[in-house]
């Protein structure tokens, strides 16, 4: 006969003295269940959080400090301002609906933050963050693909530390600035074959801007060779059928035109670009030489150590964009310091990664000695000593020594306006000085001074330019510009001065306010 079995005090219910009952333990809480921060995701957090704050604390203290302007951020206030109203968003400041301008419609997200608090901080606080989160994909794809967060923390310090990432974060707003984090992530998911992360991604990417295609294609391509055919064929053409919707559908029913920047395709445009193609190349390679391009190139790549080449093809994905940066005419756009670089920035941080990943340590023999060589930890260091050397060359850092603009919110310019700003009524129609209408932004109405009274910067008809938009002059009840301008300026004042009364001056600006019983000189 065996021994009897001593009760179990975990599975029975009756422990102690008898008939006491052990009750179930309660579940616990599921933040229980999540395991404690390591070090460099502390790190990593901390970073992107003081990243947030320092970059909107210095875009808030230009922009109070007078230094944004109509393009490219009154115009989006007032846009995003009449949708939290539900009106047309016909911005007034550039004449053109603000889905005709681009298809930016991932500023739909931002709209019910104005039903809150209206201001310029929702666009500067969401432009430092959406850049800031950048840096959280090439952390997870480094942890995954190197299997140390600490290197994996090196490679998300590359990213933001980046000329290109802080220099967009400085230059007024731009929707773009999103695509620091949704691309970053559309790369991780193809990368690690997440799919749903993948999608999502892709799908808020293409909602930045219309010619996002140029880096999603791309992206496709590399699903398509390398990770699934079906997935990567059906990004292809699903984003460039996006393009077409967005181009050829929404934006030419708002403007009349697919796009207003097909002045910037060299040679004539895309047929004459074609032609000196084929027909002289040199022409063509001259161009691509010309005017700091080269530059450009090694200014965007340089703070990676250009150890992408390593494995080059998730860096690839960035190839097409930088290409078309450099093929333009727009300055602009092969200038490190202004945004239409962001977009390069994820594919190279994600793909100098991917590349070190390719590397193993090996064994070097020295005087019949056989030493390890720690190749990953080799590139990591050299990776961060490049791009600390170039933030501090090319970068808007404390640290650097590029001088960039700070913003005093005291300056004479600033308080001066701030004292007649008070002066115009919140619905009035007005026209201001550049460096007001970011002030003035949330009203239905409102015009860069000349405009309306001469066209200039204004709507999709080129051929209005110089002309008078007589119904909308005739709507104009203030005016508000400086007390010296240049002579074009002050020419287009004095021709319409006589139906205005000024009704407040200091020694930087003054404001006018329409007589309704004068009519508009001819």
């Amino acid at each position: 006969m065996s021994a009897p079995t001593a009760p179990d005090p975990i599975a029975d219910e009756t422990v102690g003295a008898p008939g006491e009952t052990l009750e179930e333990a309660p579940p616990r809480p599921f933040w229980h269940r999540i395991p404690p921060p390591s070090a460099p995701q502390v790190f990593l957090a901390g970073a992107v959080i003081a990243w947030t704050w320092y970059f909107t604390a210095r875009s808030l203290d230009i922009h109070h400090a007078l230094g944004t302007s109509s393009y490219d951020s009154a115009l989006y206030d007032q846009g995003m301002w009449l949708l939290s109203r539900f009106d047309v968003p016909f911005v007034t400041l550039m004449g053109r609906n603000l889905f005709g301008d681009h298809t930016s419609f991932v500023l739909l997200g931002l709209v019910p933050l104005y039903w809150i608090a209206p201001g310029a901080w929702i666009m500067f606080t969401a432009q430092s963050a959406a850049i800031a989160a950048g840096a959280v994909p090439v952390f997870l794809y480094g942890r995954a693909r190197l299997g140390s967060e600490w290197f994996a923390l090196i490679g998300a310090g590359t990213y933001l530390l980046h000329p290109a990432v802080g220099w967009t974060n400085l230059e007024n707003f731009h929707p773009d600035s999103f695509l620091g984090v949704f691309l970053g992530f559309a790369i991780y998911g193809a990368l690690e074959r997440r799919w749903r992360i993948y999608a999502v991604f892709v799908v808020l990417s293409l909602l930045v801007k219309e010619d996002v295609s140029l880096v999603i294609v791309p992206l496709g391509i590399w699903v398509a060779l390398r990770r699934d055919r079906r997935i990567g064929l059906l990004t292809v053409f699903g984003s460039i059928a996006f393009m077409a919707v967005a181009m050829l559908l929404v934006m030419r029913s708002l403007i009349g035109v697919p796009t207003r920047n097909g002045w910037r395709i060299p040679f004539g445009g895309p047929r004459g670009l074609v032609e000196t193609t084929v027909t002289d190349p040199a022409a063509l390679v001259r161009h691509l030489r010309g005017d700091g391009r080269p530059w450009y190139l090694v200014q965007m790549t340089a703070p990676f150590a250009w150890l992408f080449v390593r494995l080059p093809d998730v860096a690839m994905i960035s190839a097409l964009v930088l290409f078309t940066n450099i093929l333009s005419t727009f300055w602009y756009q092969y200038q490190i310091d202004y945004h239409y670089s962001l977009v390069a920035v994820p594919a190279l941080a994600i793909g100098t990664v991917y590349a070190i990943g390719a590397m193993s340590d090996h064994v070097m023999s020295v005087r019949g000695r056989r030493l390890p060589v720690p190749t990953r930890g080799l590139a990591m260091s050299t990776l961060g000593v490049a791009s600390l050397v170039a933030a501090f060359l090319w970068a808007p850092s404390p640290l650097g020594r590029t001088d960039s603009w700070y913003g005093d919110r005291d300056n004479v310019y600033a308080v001066a306006a701030r004292e007649l700003l008070d002066r115009i009524p919140a619905d009035a129609v007005v026209s201001a000085n550049y460096r007001l209408t970011p002030h003035l932004a949330h009203r239905a109405e409102i015009y860069q001074f000349p405009v309306p009274f001469r066209v200039s910067l204004y709507g999709p008809d080129t051929s209005l330019e110089g002309s008078r938009l007589d119904e909308r002059s005739d709507r104009v009840e203030y005016v508000m510009i400086p007390v010296d301008q240049d002579a074009q300026l002050t020419a287009d004042w004095l021709a319409i001065a006589d139906a205005f009364d000024e009704v407040a001056r200091n020694e930087i600006w003054i404001v006018y306010e329409r007589d309704p019983d004068v009519e508009l000189p001819d």
